[in-house]
């Protein structure tokens, strides 16, 4: 997301800027199944004047712009390092925590249920995202792009469309990322984890549709 404006729907504007997320939980505007409502809607019934709420998005997007390197094999060396070993480290380890908090506090009215089935479908369907760039479209960037980029390029951008359900998914199974009274531990552990680790998915998927992308897709097409 390049640009915002009063217009744009709230649960789109948390799938696409990095930092939004948190902006709408601190200021407790819903964004997962609740979220489809233009960003000044959203604001009035929080209470906030939209100009300030809109303002301080819009810092979020200035710092989107100097979030990674600006060479291509550069840009690219950093979502592999920071993003996609990452994600796969901390998957690692957040799931079977979910696991645990869901089986030990599973009879508490805020216990997050359903949510490390959730981490393990977007586990697997990362996994399989990250090997496809990995194999074939970042060596194809490597080398400068071609006018067969086109499709791998259109597919990585139809399997981000589907990230945002699963953030939302988390934002809903979790109420908001929001630890019941007295929770410590793993309950506390796992999400202060998932925050750092929803938030870079955002950043990651950012860095690729705003930055890495375009620099490629208006390259001229193979003739049919």
């Amino acid at each position: 997301m390049t640009a915002i404006n009063l217009d744009n729907i709230v649960a789109t504007i948390a799938a696409e800027l990095p930092g939004a997320a948190e902006v709408f939980r601190r200021h407790r505007i819903s964004f997962c199944y609740g979220g489809d409502v233009p960003l000044s809607e959203a604001a009035v019934k929080a209470g906030l004047a939209p100009s300030a709420l809109l303002a301080e998005l819009e810092t979020l997007v200035q710092a989107a712009e100097r979030a990674a390197p600006e060479g291509t094999a550069d840009l690219i060396a950093h979502l592999l390092d920071r993003y996609h070993q990452t994600h796969r480290q901390e998957l690692a380890w957040l799931i079977p925590l979910a696991q645990k908090v869901e089986r030990v506090h599973g009879d508490h009215p805020s216990a997050p249920i359903g949510l490390s089935q959730v981490l393990e479908r977007l586990r697997d369907e990362l996994e399989s995202h990250m090997m496809k760039e990995q194999q074939v479209l970042f060596p194809m960037m490597r080398r400068g792009g071609s006018a067969m980029i086109a499709h791998p390029s259109a597919q990585m951008r139809h399997e981000h469309e589907e990230e945002p359900e699963y953030l939302r998914a988390i934002e809903h199974v979790t109420h908001g990322l929001s630890l019941p009274p007295g929770a410590r531990g793993s309950w506390t552990a796992l999400y202060t984890g998932l925050r750092k680790f929803t938030d870079d998915l955002v950043t990651h998927m950012h860095l690729e549709n705003a930055v890495l992308f375009p620099r490629f897709e208006a390259q001229p097409q193979a003739a049919d």
